[in-house]
């Protein structure tokens, strides 16, 4: 998964990246609602801190995760 890091991508592939990941119509979604229903708020929101070349991926789920499991 080295590809998708951001030391190999350029911003524009990383938009691109997310936006096919989280394509509703494209398969990427399952149309779960749980992005609104776990707080999380806008995906694209959620991941813009990748985008912009801030956290990569795995910080960000690991942020998101800790906010909603214990234990």
């Amino acid at each position: 998964m080295d590809e998708y890091l951001i030391k190999n991508t350029t911003r524009e592939q990383r938009e691109e990246i997310i936006r096919r990941s989280l394509d509703c119509g494209g398969g990427g979604c399952e149309n779960c609602s749980a992005c609104g229903a776990y707080g999380a708020g806008d995906p694209y929101d959620m991941y813009q801190p990748y985008i912009d070349g801030e956290l990569e991926l795995a910080e960000i789920h690991a942020r998101f995760r800790s906010s909603y499991l214990r234990g």
